[in-house]
């Protein structure tokens, strides 16, 4: 008799995954559109200090009043938050490709992120689905750092040998194989053939 191959899981990033674009990207447009400040001049401002929200040494709000004083917005807090979460643009295929997973599949989230942010993903019910999410801005490390892919590990609570892990930017996927994951690097304009190499994964070819 045949042993049959350990279950295989998948964990996947969040943005540029289950978005589409980089939310960095539309929130600063947003933002300097709203504030009728210069795009380049707010994310000069935004890319030195983002890391600060990524490990959580700052919050949200903290961030904002730097930004505030270093590109001259006005824009009272209050109004810059919903924009901000306003700013994601969901990728509805890979939702779908989420929901369709079955159930004996664990499935994990492992996102470099920022407070607020994380906790409206939390609150959405699409969510529900994830086994184990990992968040950079509430564990102090973010990708591609060992770190990271440890604390994803900890939290799918199956060997990272078990676990396929997919991002949009190939660093990531270099240090998840680094950390024993199967790495597939996603593009959503190639949702197709991403969904037939996760098929392909999780039965065992």
């Amino acid at each position: 008799m045949t042993a049959s191959l350990p279950a295989r899981h998948v964990a996947f990033d969040w943005g540029g995954v289950f978005t589409i674009g980089t939310f960095d990207g539309r929130s600063t447009q947003n933002v300097a559109e709203r504030g009728g400040v210069p795009v380049k001049r707010v994310r000069d401002s935004y890319f030195r200090h983002v890391r600060q929200l990524e490990v959580g040494a700052w919050t949200l709000p903290q961030f904002w009043a730097v930004l505030q004083e270093e590109t001259g917005l006005t824009l009272p807090y209050e109004d810059f938050e919903p924009l901000y979460l306003g700013s994601i643009h969901d990728n509805p295929a890979m939702y779908a490709t989420l929901a369709a997973l079955p159930r004996t599949v664990r499935v994990g989230l492992l996102s470099n992120n920022y407070p607020v942010v994380s906790d409206h993903l939390r609150r959405d019910p699409r969510f529900a689905r994830f086994d184990a999410l990992v968040f950079s801005n509430e564990l102090g490390h973010k990708k591609p750092a060992p770190e990271a892919f440890a604390a994803l590990e900890q939290a799918m609570g199956v060997p990272a040998a078990q676990v396929a892990f997919v991002d949009d930017v190939q660093e990531n996927i270099d240090a998840a194989q680094d950390a024993g994951f199967h790495g597939l690097l996603y593009h959503h304009d190639h949702h197709a053939d991403f969904q037939a190499a996760l098929g392909a994964w999780l039965r065992g070819e």
